[in-house]
């Protein structure tokens, strides 16, 4: 059954409080008593071995499997936005698809600027690019009434479209050494599963049998694990209406265990980082990925929106003032689970690098966090008025006219 908006609002909002307590929780045993136990647990070698990889420890299970039921949901979701959502049509499309390349643009630009041109820092590149929509729609539910619905929509439209592009971007740029078979054999699998579907299979455990073995192959095949959940999402039927849909029953399904356990669990595991004080984040890769989450994400979204709008190429959102499209824009720098995970594949083997990127990333996102949230709280609410207005002044003027 359909939850209710007030009853989503309410999840959303716990949601985001199981994340902050899980990363608040990793800090603290990275930097306390705790820490030599935390390690040891992220390190302790569990399950059976699997190809090409051996004996997986705790922290791979976690970010190659557990993370590959996230972008199972994160397929599940973009699927069905695009063909019966709020991307299913060119002109719902037009704005969170400009938003969202620009800001992943623009923070990308912005980090190359920052390190000035340093190859052993390049390939961090995309860390600053991602936005955590969990964190960030967490942060919009406990805003409550002071977020217009329209932002929530257009918030999570374009961390839609930013989650098909770091998907393309792990699978083109974060790739390791192909092995052909597997990758043949996953692409066959791929297709198989395709087919049950488009011959009318409803049922939803061959489609799972499919997803766990697909996810072997992609795991073997060189490419990160987790583009197996986007796959094998793809493949499953949308179908008419709630009961006879098998995407949305799995989404449904899923979605509260991917919210309130997987992504606090990747969030513990990713987050404890040893912190040496403010010296930290005036090194080279902390400060380009904070500068490129707080500064590049508002700057490409909130540009490329106003641009739209003034252009006449998309409308502003309904009862969304300047100041709070402002303040969404800020809270998409909210990067968290999405750039901790790009920030370990950025610098495999390198776990001084990966401990900086991780420093970058929580100072981004909490800074965005709160100001975003800031400017929400205390934006005056648009008001109806006789045409869309689009003046930047009116960001900073003291009534919305």
């Amino acid at each position: 059954m359909a939850n209710s908006p007030e009853r989503q609002q309410l999840l959303d909002k716990y949601a985001g409080i199981a994340l902050i307590a899980a990363a608040a929780a990793a800090l603290l045993a990275a930097n306390g008593p705790l820490a030599g136990t935390y390690q040891d647990l992220l390190h302790w070698k569990i399950g059976p071995p699997l190809p090409r990889h051996g004996q997986m420890d705790l922290h791979h299970w976690v970010a190659d499997g557990l993370m590959a039921v996230f972008f199972l949901l994160v397929g599940l979701e973009v699927k069905r936005e695009w063909y019966a959502g709020q991307l299913s049509s060119a002109a719902e499309r037009r704005l969170p698809i400009i938003a969202a390349i620009a800001g992943m643009a623009l923070p990308a630009a912005v980090f190359l600027a920052v390190i000035g041109g340093d190859p052993g820092l390049a390939r961090g590149w995309a860390i600053p690019a991602a936005t955590d929509i969990a964190f960030a729609v967490g942060v919009l539910a406990i805003l409550g009434r002071n977020a217009p619905a329209s932002i929530k929509l257009l918030l999570v439209a374009i961390a839609i479209v930013d989650d098909i592009g770091a998907v393309l971007i792990i699978a083109l740029f974060y790739t390791a050494d192909l092995y052909v078979p597997a990758l043949a054999a996953a692409l066959a699998l791929t297709l198989a599963m395709a087919a049950m579907g488009r011959f009318g299979l409803r049922r939803l455990w061959p489609f799972l049998i499919g997803f766990l073995l697909l996810w072997l192959l992609v795991l073997a095949s060189g490419v990160h694990a987790t583009i197996s959940g986007v796959l094998a999402a793809l493949t499953i039927p949308l179908g008419q209406g709630e009961g006879r849909s098998p995407l949305k029953k799995l989404e449904h399904a899923i979605h509260p265990w991917v919210m309130f356990a997987i992504v606090p669990i990747f969030g513990f595991a990713s987050a404890g980082v040893a912190l040496g004080g403010v010296d930290d984040l005036a090194r080279p890769l902390p400060l380009a990925i904070l500068a490129g989450l707080f500064l590049g994400k508002q700057l490409g979204i909130f540009g490329a929106i106003w641009a739209a709008v003034r252009l006449g190429i998309a409308t502003r959102p309904a009862a969304a003032s300047w100041r709070q499209l402002y303040g969404a824009a800020i809270l998409c720098g909210i990067g968290f689970t999405m750039s901790l995970f790009i920030g370990a594949l950025a610098f495999p083997g390198n776990p001084e690098l990966v401990d900086q990127a991780k420093v970058g990333t929580l100072a981004g996102s909490l800074l965005s966090a709160l100001a975003g949230y800031a400017i929400l709280r205390f934006a005056p609410a648009a008001t109806e008025r006789p045409a869309d207005r689009d003046e930047v002044g009116e960001l900073f003027s003291a009534d919305e006219p």
